[in-house]
Order: structure tokens, then C-alpha cells, then sequence
């Protein structure tokens, strides 16, 4: 039994060595683990999305018409009396200040900015506490009429399931990110019956890479939630569309203005939310409070426009189906931004997506009256998905997004167009997104601009040293001490070889002391005392892989030996493994021209 035990083993090390090592990607079968893991938290996060779903609805019965009740209704439905509309917010308010105050601070925000913190900066560790406060008080929230959507703390709170479920095993800080992120993509795609843009969620915003080891994981969770969402929410799309369009080369180049109107409206929205943000922190009162102080303007705009409380989704329908048209767009649309920006700059839970597509939605609205040539409602499908592509600084989800909606794929070039245009202005304009901006605010930094590590590029034949001075290992220990560690010493680590030019190990100052103390007599060689377990290098390695080993290992230079880790070839230095980033420095700074008179130069 030992001997087939071996032998599989054996069996098992030559696929890794052939297949897992010198592949385009560089999997594990710790994926095949995350992946079945990945289903358990798909099927805990359509359940958080199901029951905050219940849990909105009870509280909005609860605090608009007394009754109780799980249905998911909107405030404005029950006809509520004026001070209930004005009151209702503001006792959600002290709740969630309360709530945050003795409970948890992580659960103010919408969510998303939370996640990426611990994702980046807290090894992927969420409380408890983060999973049962944050529904709640995002309950609290919309269903006394916030402006919000469900899906941000649902995704927080998914995330918080994914990182509980794998904190409960033995698992790198890595893996808990993927089973983090899973559950948060998974809770929006069981919210919105969308797994393929959840899943581009992940890749764009929350992974930070794009590897199988975490994209394989997240997308089986999604798939998961979105598989289950039938049978606990109701099934897809969330807004039907069935008009057919056929954008036309004009109504194309419209799609691009439509995109850039799309921008500069993220960049003010983005930036009156942080300003709003620091009018509050001027108040002389406990941030506690904020929240409340907040919701009186949810209470004010609600009067004024009751369609602005909650979270909208019908609104969002009847704008994509053009049943609101004209003035009734403009009063919407400021009702909604100023109640959605105070509120959200106070504190409180609740989720930005949702708003993002009312607002883009009526923007579109407006601009259907003014855009000649297409249907009138392509506009409020692209101004849905341009403003999310601006706001959260992400160009492709928010196209798939549209399409998962709506089921309607006949707008997929206007999407694109759009989508870009506005993705592109608020870079420009935009130093952070809505969704860094609070992370930068305390302290830490994102750069979201990704890209292949240029070491692992380059192997390290490529950059390592084959003229190199050796020792031979017949060396007396004390005669070594003298020529190659004395006031002239030429290197902080030499190696040593045998006769025949194969490694016997390093030899650096601290292994030296330590060889003369056990060398009484004085008759030692090196070979006699040295170790037998080198630290080394080959060739075909990728330099990422050698740099990450000189880091854990604190060397300076390693040696790089053959495929039978025997004999030397030369030498890699920290030097050396920086070369890869002057070839990425040419490759950035340096313009060159190879067409000049018809000839062309270029090799």
C-alpha cells in the first residue's frame, strides 16, 4: 500500500512540476477546495439577500402603514401621513447612530468601501457582529425610507459571511479574500439576478487580479445565488425591456455625449457626497447623531417627492419604460440626488447602486427629449449604466449589468459607447471614486490600475551572472576567513563548489563564525563544516518567484544551479531582479519613431 501511496505521489508531483508550474497561469489544486467551499457561500448569501429583502419590507410596513407584513413595497404605496413620511427617517436614523455607536462603526457607509478595506488592509477578516448589524441597520434604513439600494449591504454582508465561513478553516489570507469576495458578488447577484456582472464586480473592483484561484471560486458562487434567487426573491429580469433598438451610426456618436454628460454628473455627485461629509464633521455633535440629523432631509424630500423614498425599483422601471417623462423627471431626480447625498454623507447603511440607476435612468429621461433619431428609451438605459460606469469608475460591468436587467442585448454597442465615455471623464476629473475615496480618507491608498508583474515576464537566465567568484570546497576554513572575508571582502555570501563545479552551499560572514568556533584544531575544510541545504535558484524560474524567495529568505544573492539542482550556473542578485523593471521603463518612456521617408527602421 506505502508503495502505491508513493508511487500516485510521485505521479501527482510530475503533473504539478509539468503542468501546474509551466502553465500560462500558475493554479493549484487548492482551487478544486475553494471551489466547493464557493458553493455553500453562494447558497448563505442568497439567503442574507432573501432576508434583508423580508426585513426591508417588515420595516417598511412597520413605520409607514402599522402592519406586518414581509412584502417588498415602497414607502410611497401606503399614503402615509405627512409626519410619519418626516418622522419615520429620522427614528431610523437614531436607530442605525445607536446601532454604530455601541455596536460596530463598519456598519456606516454603503458597504463596498468596507469590503475593499478588508480585502486590502485587514487580511480579509470580518466580524460577526459586521454580519448581523449591517442587514439590519441597512433594514432600519431603507424601510424607514432611505433612498438606497439593498445591494451594497448585501454585499457587505456577504462578504462578512464569506470571510466568517473561512475563517472557521485553515486557510491563507488569499483564500479568505476569494471566499470574501465570492460572498459578496454572490449577495448582488442574487439581489438583481445577475451573476455575470457580479462576477465582473469581482474582477474589476474587489480581486485585485485575475487568476483562476479566485475567478473560478467567485463565478460558482454567483452562479449559485442567481441559481437560487427563484425560489426565495422571485425570478429575472428586474426590469424587462422588450423594445428592439437599432442605434445608428449618429445615434452612436449621441451615445458618446450621453456618456460624457454621464461623467461630469459622477464627478458632481461623487464630490457634493464628500463635501456633504465634511459639513457634517464641522457639527458640534457626536457623529452618533449624524444620521438623524440626515434623515430629515429623506423626511423633507419625501414630502415634496414621495417616489424618492426607498429603494426605487419601480421607479427605476417606469423611467426605463418612459412612464415619467418631462418636469416630473427634473423633480425626481433633485428630490433623489439631495436626499440620497445628505443621508449618505451622514453615516447611515444603505447601498449606492440602486440610486445610481434611478438617477442615470432620469438623466437619460432628459436627454431623450433633446437626443433626435433613436428611440426614446435607449437614453434612460444608457444613462443608467453610463452613470455607474463614472460613479464606480468601472467600464464593463456596468454593460452586462444593463443586460442582465433588462434582457435586452440590441443596446450593446450603445452601452459600450456610453459606458467608456463616462468611465473615461471621471478618470480624468476624478482623483478617487466614491468607492476609494473614504478608504483614502483613512489612511490607506488603492491604485486600481492593474497589470502583469513585469518580473514574472522574465526568467531568471535572463538577467543572472555567470562570471562569479567561487570557493572550492577543499578550502581550509581559516585560510577562507583570510582571503575572502578580510578588510578587502568583495561579497557578502560567496558560493562553494566541489571539484567538479557542483554547489555544496553559500558561504556568508555568520556561517563563517560559526565554522572557525567548530574549526578548534584548525584542520577543517569547508566542505566538512558547510550545510548541505542551499537555497537556490534555476534557470527557467520566473524572477518574480526567485525575489519572493530572497525576501523570505532575507538574501542577497542566490545561487542558480541546473534542473538537477546540482551543478552551479551563475549567480542572481535583488541587482538583478530589478533589470525586468528597466525593460518596463524603455518600454513606457522611451518614443521611438520607425517609418521615417517611406523606409521603415524597425527590426
Amino acid at each position: 500500500m506505502t508503495g502505491i501511496t508513493h508511487r500516485f505521489r510521485r505521479i501527482y508531483e510530475k503533473w504539478k512540476q509539468d503542468t501546474l508550474s509551466q502553465s500560462d497561469f500558475r493554479p493549484s489544486v487548492s482551487i478544486l477546495k475553494l471551489s466547493f467551499m464557493a458553493i455553500f457561500v453562494g447558497i448563505a448569501a442568497a439567503l442574507v439577500a432573501w432576508l434583508l429583502y423580508r426585513m426591508i419590507g417588515l420595516v417598511t410596513h412597520l413605520a409607514f402603514a402599522g402592519q406586518w407584513s414581509f412584502d417588498f413595497t415602497a414607502p410611497s404605496a401606503f399614503g402615509a401621513p405627512a409626519w410619519v413620511i418626516v418622522l419615520a427617517p429620522i427614528v431610523g436614523g437614531l436607530i442605525i447612530g445607536l446601532m454604530a455607536r455601541f455596536g460596530t462603526e463598519r456598519i456606516r457607509g454603503h458597504g463596498i468601501p468596507e469590503a475593499l478595506e478588508a480585502i486590502l488592509f485587514r487580511q480579509s477578516k470580518m466580524l460577526l457582529k459586521v454580519a448581523i448589524l449591517k442587514p439590519l441597520s441597512a433594514a432600519i434604513a431603507i424601510g424607514t425610507g432611505g433612498p438606497f439600494g439593498a445591494e451594497g449591504p448585501i454585499i457587505m454582508t456577504g462578504g462578512a459571511v464569506g470571510s466568517l465561513f473561512g475563517q472557521t478553516f485553515y486557510l491563507t489570507s488569499i483564500e479568505r479574500r476569494t471566499l470574501l469576495v465570492a460572498g459578496a458578488c454572490a449577495g448582488m447577484a442574487a439581489t438583481f439576478a445577475t451573476p455575470i456582472s457580479a462576477t465582473l464586480l469581482a474582477v474589476e473592483l474587489l480581486l485585485f487580479e485575475l487568476r483562476p484561484r479566485s475567478t473560478i471560486p467567485v463565478a460558482i458562487a454567483c452562479f449559485v445565488a442567481a441559481a437560487l434567487r427563484p425560489l426565495l426573491i422571485g425570478p429575472g429580469p428586474l426590469f424587462p425591456l422588450a423594445v428592439q433598438f437599432h442605434p445608428q451610426l449618429g445615434e452612436l456618436g449621441m451615445a458618446a455625449v450621453c456618456g460624457v454628460l454621464a461623467g461630469l454628473f459622477a464627478t458632481l455627485l461623487s464630490a457634493m457626497i464628500y463635501k456633504t461629509e465634511d459639513l457634517f464633521h464641522k457639527l458640534p455633535v457626536h457623529w452618533m447623531w449624524w444620521p438623524a440629523i440626515g434623515a430629515l432631509a429623506v423626511g423633507i424630500g419625501g414630502l415634496l417627492e414621495p417616489k424618492a423614498l426607498g429603494v426605487g425599483y419601480g421607479v427605476i422601471d417606469e423611467l426605463l419604460t418612459g412612464k415619467i417623462i418631462g418636469m416630473a423627471i427634473v423633480v425626481f431626480m433633485i428630490a433623489k440626488s439631495l436626499m440620497w447625498i445628505i443621508y449618505l454623507a451622514s453615516g447611515t447603511s444603505g447601498g449606492i447602486l440602486a440610486p445610481l440607476l434611478a438617477l442615470g435612468a432620469g438623466l437619460g429621461g432628459l436627454e431623450a427629449l433633446f437626443f433626435p433619431g433613436a428611440d426614446p428609451l435607449l437614453w434612460p438605459l444608457l444613462g443608467m449604466s453610463a452613470l455607474m460606469a463614472g460613479v464606480m469608475r468601472m467600464p464593463f460591468m456596468p454593460i452586462l449589468f444593463a443586460l442582465e436587467l433588462t434582457h435586452n442585448a440590441s443596446a450593446l454597442p450603445a452601452l459600450l459607447v456610453a459606458c467608456t465615455a463616462a468611465y473615461g471623464v471621471s478618470v480624468f476629473l476624478m482623483k478617487r471614486s466614491i468607492l476609494t475615496e473614504k478608504i483614502a480618507r483613512r489612511g490607506f491608498d488603492i491604485f486600481r490600475e492593474y497589470s502583469v508583474d513585469r518580473l514574472e515576464h522574465m526568467a531568471v537566465k535572463d538577467v543572472m551572472t555567470t562570471e562569479m567568484l567561487t570557493i572550492p570546497g577543499d578550502t581550509l576554513v581559516r585560510e577562507a576567513a583570510r582571503s575572502y572575508f578580510g578588510t578587502d571582502q568583495k561579497y557578502r555570501a560567496y558560493p562553494v563548489t566541489d571539484a567538479d563545479g557542483h554547489l555544496l552551499n553559500m558561504l556568508d560572514r555568520n556561517e563563517m563564525a560559526r565554522m572557525l568556533q567548530a574549526d578548534e584544531a584548525g584542520t577543517a575544510c569547508l566542505a566538512d563544516l558547510l550545510g548541505k541545504d542551499p537555497v537556490v535558484a534555476f534557470p527557467g524560474e520566473s524572477c518574480k518567484s526567485v525575489a519572493i524567495r530572497a525576501a523570505v529568505e532575507k538574501l542577497d544573492r542566490i545561487p542558480v544551479v541546473d534542473a538537477d539542482g546540482r551543478r552551479l550556473l551563475g549567480m542572481v542578485t535583488r541587482y538583478d531582479l530589478l533589470k525586468p523593471y528597466t525593460h518596463y521603463h524603455r518600454e513606457e518612456r522611451v518614443r521611438e519613431r520607425f517609418f521615417r521617408n517611406g523606409n521603415n527602421n524597425g527590426k
